[in-house]
């Protein structure tokens, strides 16, 4: 997987405190329906692909 685009698309969907309660394990990222869906996304792109981070940010 790609390290940072992931990174910056898990903060850009959950707040620290969500992260925390419920999304605390890979298992539980992936069942996210917006992280999946960017899962499925980037597994298309080339090893080295990197962009801004797609879609609405969360609110805050």
């Amino acid at each position: 997987m790609r390290p940072q685009i992931c990174h910056n698309e898990i903060h850009a969907t959950l707040t620290e405190g969500e992260l925390a309660r419920s999304y605390a394990t890979v298992e539980a990222l992936r069942a996210h329906p917006r992280l999946a869906k960017f899962i499925a996304w980037v597994a298309q792109r080339p090893p080295r692909f990197h962009s801004k981070t797609p879609g609405a940010r969360r609110k805050r």
